[in-house]
């Protein structure tokens, strides 16, 4: 017998400022009682296409629009239990519009310059599961590294 959690999907936002930062949020997670550092992310409505989540989410937890939004990666978050398919997408050409995060989220919006971000994903600062996938992948193929 196995217990499979059915999914809609989800995405997760890698918004990266002119300026060269990267847009994280620090959110308050219940489960663990704690604030994480993780990159935008949310859960698709019915019918809705990843990438317009993504737009959607992008504009609730960081209050910027995209004007670029391009896709990096998918992967599964736990194929062992979960159905669950995230689409990550990186975002350019960022515009404040003001955020609008959904009733019950604490959610403070942190930009890190790119090698600052590096620098802690080596040092295990961030412990959120689709960041560290998103960061190690952005970071592979953009050959981010220390001195870059």
């Amino acid at each position: 017998m196995r217990t499979v959690v059915t999914h809609p999907g989800a995405v997760v936002v890698l918004p990266i400022l002119d300026d060269g930062r990267i847009v994280f949020i620090r959110q308050f997670r219940h489960a663990l009682d704690e604030i994480l550092w993780e990159l935008p992310a949310g859960t698709l409505e019915p019918d809705e296409p990843p990438m317009e989540t993504a737009r959607r989410e992008l504009i609730e937890e960081t209050g910027y629009r995209s004007d670029s939004m391009e896709p990096l990666v998918e992967f599964f978050t736990s194929p062992g239990i979960l159905t669950e398919r995230m689409s990550a997408f990186v975002a350019r050409g960022l515009r404040w519009v003001g955020a609008r995060p959904d009733h019950g989220e604490s959610i403070a919006v942190e930009p890190l310059p790119i090698q600052t971000a590096y620098d802690r994903y080596l040092s295990g600062d961030f412990r959120d599961a689709k960041t560290i996938a998103v960061l190690g992948m952005f970071f592979l193929r953009n050959q981010v590294g220390r001195g870059s």
